[in-house]
């Protein structure tokens, strides 16, 4: 299996206010939607958010749960600046903050937000992430002497 992903999908219990949110919230197009399922293009993959019982249920699992689901996601910048400046637009547009943007340790800069289901992403400026000139990730320099 080669090391990589085409789709990431999360269930949602309100696929119409989930919608809303990353469309109204973060600004986020759609490329595919239907009654059950909306995708967004991202760079290189699709995000995904689908009616939660009923992607449950074709996998068969149980749809119950809540709380922290050991998943993050997260948006990378190239800047300190830029990372300030997000937090800004998203906390003006009522967004659910979870940290302040903080300066661990190695360098960089960070915080978490919510969305309206609880799912957590991360927007950052990590200094051992580089960049293309399209922002995605291309890499990861070594991170064995921290």
């Amino acid at each position: 299996m080669e090391q990589r992903m085409s789709v990431i999908t999360i269930g949602a219990s309100d696929l119409p206010a989930m919608r809303a949110f990353y469309e109204e919230k973060l600004g986020w197009k759609p490329v595919a939607v239907n009654k059950d399922i909306v995708f967004y293009k991202m760079n290189g993959f699709l995000f995904s958010i689908g009616k939660g019982k009923d992607l449950a249920s074709v996998i068969g699992v149980s749809n119950e749960g809540s709380g922290f689901r050991s998943v993050t996601f997260g948006y990378n910048v190239q800047t300190e600046d830029e990372v300030q400046a997000l937090y800004r637009q998203l906390q003006e547009k009522g967004v659910k903050m979870l940290t302040t943007p903080t300066n661990p340790p190695f360098g960089g800069l960070f915080f978490y937000f919510e969305d309206i289901e609880g799912n957590i992403l991360e927007v950052a400026y990590n200094p051992f992430v580089p960049m293309d000139e399209e922002n995605n990730a291309i890499g990861h320099e070594s991170i064995a002497h921290l």
